[in-house]
């Protein structure tokens, strides 16, 4: 009995320990890339390997619940860390008072803590609607569970996922790490039409992790989120360009487009004006995407509040499965509620009225379970790590922002700052959404207690959110933030915090693009009317709005080895069709597919995260460069060469692994 006890053990000592200390270094690294290049590694991959490894290393007995918990702990210092400075440093870029000099400690926590914890809290009616009931892939989430049962397996499992995890992490030390090729080709061109000047652009990311990401999403998701960015970047763009859009620089001002080289201008207008046609459109397909799930959504809600009376906490007892049991509904509905209190308290000290304050509160409420929502749907498609959060908060801030215009008028001195703030609160909240709703796929898989997975995200929030404040306050000494009066040679860029920055000062003062945020709510009831009439039609290929948008929003070069990938499965499943596998065989040979893809984005997550260690220590993204940038702009895209070639080999060897059973599956 003892043995089968010690086998089912999940939130142990060490288990919480390790989580708590992992979800503060990765808190800390992830904050210092995200306000360095703009982007986060999604930490639920890494923390399963290091958790495997270090619990195999110090203790002679743990359970794969264990490595599931602290997987789930430190993933959320990752997730908050996103959160914090897509958004929070632009309330020191905006000089908010109380901010001036850095990053006041106890708002930070408050706003960090509030948001994370209500992400996690929003997202246990989600758990059901989205994991149980729903379809979505979570492709990270399939890939952890590969991870962890490999680990419990051990034997020829592991060895299949260590060999193409060594394979993803190779490819990323040689792009990233070493400088020896180009981590994206791209190319972009002025065109002549007739008197007018326009641009052809193509571009693709070289990561074995996005060519996974595709497989295990599969074809009918691959090509949507590649006909949004193609719908961006090959048709709106050029359009742009033709029209002579005007583009500006970071004070502002107008820019010569033929002072810029034809990929700078591209990505300007894409910065400035396009993408927000995918802003657009993950609002409204948000919108929608809600709506399709609320019959889900409030079944969840009563199926918790019908657990938590059933387990005796409304009278009768009747034992609920394990892994069924979430956070009792009435204690996440009552936190909800009461959280209410200490918002309205942070938008006081920033609005100065209760009467804005009030509704803010609860408007807050509302958009974060909104965009928690769209953020774990999101997550579901394509992943954590290209989980478009920036576009949710753009939105958020966004739609804040039109609220305080109407609540304070277009004058308020403070209602671009109460915006960000909210804006902040929710990006936390989304963030964790998607990030939790990864791990609670893996924990389903791999039958785990999803009450104790939910809790043990809360602990890594709390202690993330108790250290970013000094984290934040460090980097800020340490190199700058990019036109603000910290600014050293080595200034951090910051470039989602800018953004909104940009957006809440623009609904209040003018000059947003808001012809293409209609234009991508009008694309995005297109595509809704669309995806209706396939469903009714019962075809197998779908239009999801969601997908489309975010393909749109993101840059076009993460369209394509998506694709690639998806194309990818399908040359597969045409392979097993023809030799007629019969199904268990195809199970087998999915399982291959499943390992490999899990290891090829293992390998390049935990690479990019020690990468952050050389570029932290000797404060430059080049410490361990092969190549000198100088032979890097001398050669330009020819650079790219030597990864399109390894990438095409990494294609080739998946589709030999993938294609047919093996016996080590």
């Amino acid at each position: 009995m003892s043995d089968e006890k010690n086998s089912m053990a999940e939130m142990t000592v060490k288990a919480v320990v390790l989580g708590v200390i992992l979800s503060v270094i990765l808190a800390g690294a992830n904050a210092y890339l995200g306000m360095f290049a703009g982007m986060t590694v999604s930490a639920t991959i890494p923390a399963s390997v290091i958790s495997m490894g270090v619990l195999s290393l110090l203790f002679k007995r743990h359970t794969i619940f264990e490595n599931t918990q602290v997987m789930t702990c430190a993933s959320a210092g990752e997730a908050l860390a996103a959160g914090a400075v897509f958004t929070i440093p632009a309330l020191v870029i905006m000089g908010a008072t109380g901010w001036e000099k850095g990053f006041d400690y106890w708002q930070v926590v408050l706003i960090c803590g509030f948001g994370g914890v209500l992400g996690v809290l929003f997202t246990v009616p989600l758990r059901r609607a989205l994991i149980v009931e729903g379809d979505l892939q979570f492709p990270e989430g399939i890939a952890t569970a590969e991870v962890l049962k490999s680990g419990q397996a051990g034997g020829s499992a592991i060895k299949a996922i260590a060999l193409s995890a060594i394979g993803g992490a190779l490819f990323k030390i040689g792009a990233t790490g070493l400088y020896l090729w180009q981590e994206v080709f791209q190319v972009a061109v002025r065109v002549k039409l007739g008197a007018r000047t326009s641009l052809a652009y193509f571009g693709s990311n070289l990561s074995p992790a996005l060519l996974s990401v595709g497989y295990i999403v599969g074809l009918n998701i691959a090509i949507l989120i590649f006909i949004g960015g193609a719908g961006n970047w090959l048709v709106t763009l050029p359009i742009c360009a033709a029209c002579d859009i005007p583009v500006v620089n970071e004070s502002g001002e107008v820019i010569n487009p033929e002072t810029l080289s034809a990929l700078e201008y591209a990505e300007k207008i894409w910065a400035q004006h396009t993408r927000y046609v995918g802003v657009g459109a993950m609002v409204l397909g948000g919108l929608w995407a809600v709506i399709k799930m609320w019959r889900n959504i409030v079944a969840g809600v009563r199926s918790g509040l019908a657990a938590y009376k059933q387990s005796g906490g409304g009278g009768a007892s009747i034992r609920i499965p394990r892994t069924e049991k979430d956070i009792p509904m009435k204690w996440v509905l009552t936190f909800m509620i009461f959280s209410v209190v200490p918002l309205f308290l942070l938008y006081n000290a920033a609005v100065g009225k209760v009467t804005v304050s009030v509704p803010m509160a609860i408007v807050m409420l509302i958009f974060g379970f909104l965009f928690s929502a769209v953020a774990g749907y999101m997550a579901g498609l394509v992943g954590s790590s290209n989980n478009p959060v920036s576009g949710v908060t753009v939105a958020t801030v966004l739609l804040s922002a039109l609220l305080l215009v109407m609540l304070l008028g277009k004058g308020a001195e403070n209602g671009p700052i109460a915006a960000v703030i909210i804006g902040a609160v929710i990006c936390c909240a989304a963030s964790i959404a998607g990030d939790n709703l990864q791990d609670l796929k893996s924990g389903y898989l791999v039958k785990a207690t999803p009450w104790k997975q939910e809790v043990m995200l809360i602990i890594g929030v709390v202690a993330a959110a108790l250290v970013l404040a000094p984290i934040l306050n460090m980097l800020m000494k340490a190199y700058g933030f990019k036109g603000h009066w910290s600014a050293t040679e080595k200034a951090l860029s910051l470039p989602q915090a800018n953004l909104m920055e940009a957006v809440s000062t623009g609904v209040f003062q003018g000059g947003l693009p808001w012809m293409f945020f209609f234009g991508g709510a009008g694309m995005a009831l297109g595509l809704i009317i669309l995806d209706e009439f396939l469903r009714r039609k019962g075809s197998s290929f779908r239009t999801p709005v969601l997908a489309v948008a975010i393909g749109f929003y993101l840059p076009f070069e993460l369209s394509v080895p998506i694709l690639a990938g998806g194309i990818l499965r399908l040359l597969i499943e045409r392979y097993q069709k023809r030799k007629q596998m019969t199904e268990e065989q195809k199970q087998s040979a999915e399982r291959t597919g499943l390992l490999f893809a899990s290891g090829l984005i293992t390998g390049e997550a935990l690479i990019g995260i020690l990468l952050a260690i050389p570029i932290i220590i000797f404060e430059d993204k080049r410490a361990l460069a092969l190549v000198s940038k100088e032979t890097f702009d001398a050669y330009g895209t020819w650079m790219s060469l030597p990864g399109i070639i390894l990438l095409s080999f990494v294609a080739v060897w998946f589709y030999y692994t993938a294609r047919k059973p093996k016996e080590t599956s």
